[in-house]
């Protein structure tokens, strides 16, 4: 499972410059909105924490078709499900690997495109802090939607589409924090430890439901 972890980092690196791309395109879209909006700083920093969420999410569907497209065109694929190991645990792997290589350097560049947004040090802190406990949620629903359209030559866009609606839970629950921290601290743990069981359940279902796809899809 380790060898699987560093071959798929050394993969997302290699491929393109995927990670990169995502941060980006994050940069593009928080860089773009002021131009929008206007210079009102106020109303930049009331809806920073909107803006910041909805690039990440945006931001984090980028590649996800490629999750298991390469392993399908390749062969290796056949060859992962031939494993004693489970393939649900495979694709849980794998997913770890997706989300470090490619979410994750989001999470880092948060905090800095915070800045073109206002914000303040509590809105910063909260923003970074529940884009790296629900962000995982995104992956692990994006895996879902990769192994049901890993057969298509372009599924790229139908996983976005499928993917998407799945991800408005993870969107609600990460801003809603965002703010709660910004008013008061207090009703910053309700949300945000709903945030954390969005991620927990989805790393539970998301690669269960992804592994039955593969299998669908060999058959």
């Amino acid at each position: 499972m380790t060898s699987l972890f560093l071959r798929d980092l050394k993969l997302a690196f290699r491929a393109g410059g995927g990670t990169l791309t995502a941060v980006l395109f994050f940069m593009t879209v928080v860089a773009v909105i002021p131009f929008g909006v206007g210079p009102d700083l106020n109303l930049l920093s009331r809806i920073g924490p909107a803006i910041l969420w909805t690039g990440a999410l945006l931001a984090s569907l980028l590649g996800l078709d490629r999750l298991f497209q390469a392993e399908r065109e390749d062969g290796s694929l056949d060859l992962l499900m031939m494993q004693e190991a489970p393939l649900t645990l495979i694709v849980f792997i794998k997913c770890l690997a997706h989300w470090t290589a490619s979410v994750l350097p989001l999470v880092v560049a948060s905090p800095l495109l915070s800045l073109f947004m206002n914000m303040d040090e509590t809105a910063i802190g909260a923003l970074a802090l529940t884009l790296l406990a629900g962000s995982p949620a995104i992956t692990f629903i994006g895996a879902a939607g990769a192994a049901v359209a890993v057969s298509l030559p372009r599924g790229g866009l139908l996983v976005s589409i499928l993917v998407l609606p799945l991800t408005i839970p993870v969107l609600i629950f990460g801003v809603s924090a965002v703010y709660a921290a910004v008013e008061d601290p207090a009703p910053f743990l309700p949300p945000f430890m709903a945030l954390v069981a969005l991620s927990l359940f989805f790393a539970v279902i998301g690669p269960f439901a992804a592994s039955l796809a593969l299998r669908a899809s060999a058959e």
